[in-house]
């Protein structure tokens, strides 16, 4: 029996160091076995892909060929490929024109703003492109040029892009949310406005709208939310459709919520720029004769956006790498729509999602992806009819590396669980993609995704697989 002690005592120890021992792929294949047996994903579609981020040399990889709804991990190629085409210091131009003739002060005319795909136009995210700073902007070429009314109307010119909007693809339930809100070549405060919202333990109303913010007097609000339990959340969804003037709330806020209220799409973002120009001209004594309009309102009326007599001012946008930092780190949808069609743009396209896509697939073809590989649908990843290989991302985050804007690109992936990378969550789907140093100086790229999987709080469970590369 002291013997048997002895060898206890002499083999035990040895277990830990051979655990101690495993390379980081014998604890990836563990990790992910482990994933792959949780009642999570017994019905899921797991896919995994991991680089030598300096050979390319795939170290791990399972269902890497396999085709999967993306959400925003989409993202790093649309903005990869912005970089390409259009060059870190791609500016957008918005321009502020005016048709007819000029006389005595009286513009007999039409004020017009037209855009270019600018997404940035009168967001709060950069000093220069405030709201403010843009109507301050034109009130001050418009008293440049010597207008003092308008014989005419103010019209925001977003038909550089056609008269189509939400990218094909998208769903209902999204459209008319914040982060639903469709592209356009006239673009204002990212295309969406707040509802300030209070639950009430009464039922009439359930739920009060305390504030609109700014103020939007040409829509008509249709308030169908209910009073949530304490606890259960943002469950509101606003249903308006691009062009309409009427939204509904439906779904729930919940008592005592802490969230001020949501976000909502803009139906007709180069209305709005158009309406508060002409607000802020009327208060300012700089009267229109006429109502505002947008582009795609005047064509849908059979009619004609004015040609131009004299440019009075003109904007330009932040770099692309201003742009693409916002992109990725706070995952703003309608960047990446307007950016997809930009690249249409610059091909010499019109600028469709569609074509955008296209041009999209065709570049990274031309570097050796396999197209088939690539079903893009739109540039954010919202659509769930966005398929993409695990292979193939990882794949354009290894070409990234030797470009000259890959220090812009790498500074834009948010950090989750230690890693350089960018998130992607639409319904049963969630995923990551990016970049990896682990302690010991070794360079990993990782993309990961899983569809289809069962409950909440999946995150926790894939942050262990990658673990196991720390």
């Amino acid at each position: 029996m002291k013997f048997k002690h002895f060898a206890l005592l002499i083999f035990l120890p040895l277990l830990p160091v051979k655990a101690f021992t495993q390379s980081p792929v014998q604890k990836l294949e563990a990790a992910y076995q482990e994933f792959t047996a949780d009642p999570q994903t017994r019905y899921a579609m797991i896919s995994l892909c991991v680089l030598d981020a300096g050979t390319g040399k795939v170290l791990f990889a399972r269902n890497e060929n396999v085709g999967l709804a993306t959400a925003s991990t989409l993202k790093t190629i649309t903005s990869a490929t912005a970089f390409s085409l259009l060059g870190k210091d791609f500016r957008y131009q918005t321009t502020l024109s005016y048709s007819g003739t000029i006389s005595n002060g009286v513009l007999k005319g039409d004020l017009v703003i037209t855009g270019s795909g600018d997404p940035t136009l009168a967001s709060s995210r950069y000093p220069q492109s405030k709201e403010n700073n843009i109507l301050n902007q034109w009130v001050a070429a418009v008293k440049a040029a010597g207008i003092t009314r308008i014989e005419g109307r103010v019209i925001g010119d977003d038909t550089a892009w056609g008269t189509s909007s939400t990218p094909e693809g998208w769903i209902w339930q999204d459209i008319g949310n914040y982060y639903g809100a469709a592209p356009s070549a006239l673009t204002w405060r990212e295309n969406q406005f707040d509802i300030h919202l209070r639950a009430n333990r009464s039922e009439d109303p359930a739920v009060s709208i305390l504030n609109i913010v700014p103020s939007m007097p040409y829509l008509k609000i249709v308030n169908e939310l209910k009073a949530g339990a304490e606890g259960s959340g943002d469950n509101a969804y606003a249903f308006l459709p691009p062009l309409s003037s009427i939204a509904y709330l439906r779904g729930s806020w919940a008592l005592g919520i802490r969230k001020t209220g949501i976000s909502v799409a803009l139906p007709d973002p180069a209305y709005d720029a158009a309406y508060r120009l002409q607000d802020t001209l009327k208060r300012l004594g700089i009267s229109s004769t006429q109502e505002a309009l947008s582009g795609r309102k005047i064509l849908a009326d059979n009619g004609k956006v004015p040609a131009v007599t004299e440019k009075i001012s003109t904007i330009s946008s932040p770099s692309l790498s201003e742009m693409i930092y916002w992109f990725n780190k706070k995952s703003i949808n309608l960047y990446g729509e307007n950016l997809l069609r930009t690249l249409a743009w610059k091909a010499g396209k019109p600028a469709t999602t569609k074509n955008g896509a296209a041009v999209e697939t065709s570049y990274w073809a031309s570097k050796g992806l396999d197209k088939n590989a690539l079903n893009i649908i739109d540039g954010s990843g919202l659509s769930p009819a966005t398929r993409v290989t695990t292979s193939a991302m990882a794949s354009v985050l290894f070409q990234a590396q030797k470009e000259d804007w890959f220090p812009e690109y790498y500074k834009s992936l948010p950090e989750n669980n230690g890693m350089q990378l960018k998130s992607g969550t639409i319904s049963d789907v969630s995923a990551f993609a990016g970049y990896y140093a682990d302690p010991a100086g070794r360079k990993y790229i990782i993309v990961i995704n899983v569809n289809n999987y069962a409950g909440s709080g999946i995150n926790k469970k894939l942050f262990r697989v990658l673990d196991a590369l720390k």
